[in-house]
């Protein structure tokens, strides 16, 4: 007496759900028997050829209602681990065991009781198994146990609508989704899905994610979601490696435009139709490995020479390079090649303070004057004169200029209507000057040891911030957005408490609008060694960061990290939110003036004139 216990394994249409209504049980036997020979036709097709079966035509259409989970061919006839391969080695098995027997009664036995259970209904099957489990032992509970924990397993990924498995897979992080994308061609085929890449290009670009502790670079738009055909290539199938393609002329030369000029704009709704689309897999992947080279120090020096003095102050983005240096001029630079494009002439002491946008260049110079430049055709546009002293610090924002200089006072230029206001207040050289325009305030830092915050609609100070032992060299203005997580200082709220009862007294007359969005913090380095984290709010120093062990002349800031040069000759590379040094870079021969940061780089320039470069993309 023989029994195929793997066939016996495929229910019919009925079997197990009575709740279902059928027409004609006959013929739902005889199309589930030929639905069986179907399957097993498929499974004897891959075990001889080792190809995975087809989805088969003839299903019927709702293949929930008529199969439990188990037996639905909809899904266990998809990969080699399904579960009809699973019942295959064990039916096999079970066979080898059932012939090894010794009396036939009990193969007659065994055999018999399993023809009952699988012509009972769904109530008469619990009953037999709850009878069958009273009377087992625990050897055989164990063992029970054991089997059904591999059986009862289910792919929920796989059997869920593709919207919840989306759904579930965005709350995964980077490495369990890569891990999830190698289970089976359709946890890939999920895993590797745009939408669930755009979440999470979403939660961590210019940003930190609050799960994971990572934010990415946003980059510039040399890697945008879109890119011409004729101006980028793929390395390899993967898309592992984008680089951009030489010109057409095989020349070197470097010509200075805007991105919105209207011969590009033409230029590229020319070129709008041989753009392709990059998957969002593939943007997060290259800016993770930014971030890792950031965090790890993998990084590759540019160098800049052509400065016949000292190096005071720098500026770039993803295509310019604009130092000012001791020579009284500026340098323009390509940060591709590396060449100098153009050097701009017209101060007659070193150029101090740059601020550049697409359209214009501004400079302030130890000669007491600030110009503006358009450093696409290299002409001074105009000169204001006005400070007694030489000029540190120069910041802008549309119309509007603000300048800091030696003469201890701050102004603010007004080019539409051509008025200058001066404001005064510091008692020793204005270092320092920042626009924060959302809220009409300017920042200040001096070698008076404070730094101010000014309203300049009613050009008065609105808060002194007290806490440096030193001259304080650079002020930025930050909007930190995850103040929750953000690491402070506990040892120094006391004494600028005692700092702020102080400031309360002096000569501030200005106050804050609460309607405004001023900035959250303020970031400060100064020649005590130190860089402060300040609260605008409440005018306190919260984080006081040490590492340095010389002045620091220099910071610079993004959403992620601090870059600072100090006299020592080092670079230092800070987590902005906890405040940890993450990286120090050496390899100046002087002390180090200025820097500057991007997304995937930053700049250092030191007495010497010379200028570095330290990229941490396309390494």
């Amino acid at each position: 007496m023989e029994f195929n216990l793997q066939q016996a394994c495929r229910p019919s249409i009925k079997r197990g759900f009575d709740s279902v209504q059928t027409s004609d049980a006959s013929d739902q036997e005889q199309s589930s028997e030929g639905r069986g020979e179907f399957i097993r036709s498929k499974v004897n097709k891959v075990n001889n050829n080792d190809v995975e079966p087809e989805l088969p035509s003839e299903l019927p259409q709702f293949n929930f209602i008529k199969f439990c989970y188990r037996h639905n061919p909809d899904i266990q006839h998809t990969c080699k681990d399904s579960m009809v391969f699973q019942d295959q080695v064990r039916s096999e098995k079970w066979q080898e065991k059932m012939e090894n027997l010794e009396k036939e009664s009990d193969r007659v036995n065994i055999i018999k009781t399993l023809k009952n259970y699988q012509n009972s209904n769904d109530k008469i099957r619990k009953l037999m198994l709850e009878g069958i489990l009273q009377l087992c032992c625990f050897p055989q509970l164990s063992y029970i146990a054991g089997e059904v924990k591999q059986l009862i397993k289910i792919d929920f990924i796989s059997t869920l609508p593709e919207e919840l498995s989306l759904k579930i897979l965005g709350y995964l992080d980077c490495q369990s989704l890569c891990t999830a994308s190698l289970a089976c061609k359709r946890w890939k085929a999920l895993a590797d899905d745009d939408r669930v890449w755009y979440h999470m290009c979403e939660q961590h670009i210019d940003r930190k994610c609050p799960n994971c502790g990572w934010g990415l670079p946003l980059l510039h738009m040399k890697r945008a979601r879109f890119l011409p055909i004729n101006e980028a290539h793929v390395h390899n199938q993967n898309g592992n490696n984008f680089c951009a393609t030489e010109s057409a002329n095989g020349t070197d030369k470097t010509v200075i435009s805007r991105d919105d000029s209207p011969e590009s704009t033409v230029a590229s709704k020319n070129r709008s139709s041989r753009y392709y689309t990059r998957p969002w897999k593939v943007i997060y992947r290259e800016r993770f490995q930014v971030e890792s080279n950031w965090r790890n120090g993998r990084c590759r020096i540019q160098l800049f020479k052509g400065h016949m003095d000292g190096v005071l102050s720098l500026r770039f983005n993803h295509r310019l390079l604009f130092t000012g240096s001791y020579d009284s001029t500026v340098a323009i630079w390509d940060t591709k090649s590396g060449n100098l494009i153009r050097r701009l002439n017209g101060h007659t002491d070193g150029v101090k303070g740059i601020f550049f946008d697409d359209q214009k260049m501004i400079t302030a110079s130890l000669d007491k004057t600030i110009r503006v430049w358009n450093y696409i055709t290299g002409s001074c546009i105009s000169t204001y004169r006005g400070h007694q002293d030489s000029v540190l610090s120069v910041d802008s924002y549309k119309k509007i200029i603000v300048s800091a200089s030696a003469d201890k006072t701050v102004k603010v230029w007004h080019v539409e209507s051509r008025t200058c206001y001066t404001l005064r207040g510091h008692t020793e050289w204005v270092n320092c000057v920042k626009l924060h325009p959302k809220s009409f305030t300017c920042y200040s830092s001096s070698d008076d040891k404070t730094l101010r915050m000014w309203d300049i609609r009613t050009n008065s100070c609105i808060k002194i911030f007290r806490g440096h032992v030193g001259q304080v060299q650079k002020v930025i203005p930050l909007t930190i957005k995850d103040i929750e997580n953000l690491v402070v200082d506990r040892k120094i709220e006391k004494i600028t408490n005692a700092e702020q009862e102080e400031s309360a007294a002096d000569d501030c007359t200005g106050i804050m609008d609460p309607e405004l969005k001023y900035p959250t913090h303020l970031l400060s380095c100064s020649l005590d060694n130190t860089i402060k984290l300040w609260e605008v709010s409440s005018g306190k120093c919260i984080r006081t960061q040490f590492g340095h062990v010389e002045g620091v002349w220099d910071i610079a800031a993004d959403n992620f990290r601090i870059v600072s040069g100090s006299h020592d000759k080092s670079v230092k590379v800070w987590d902005l939110q906890n405040g940890k040094c993450i990286q120090t870079f050496t390899g100046h021969k002087a002390p180090i003036v200025c820097v500057g940061i991007g997304d995937s780089s930053f700049a250092s320039g030191d007495e010497l004139g010379e200028v570095k470069m330290w990229h941490f993309d396309d390494i």
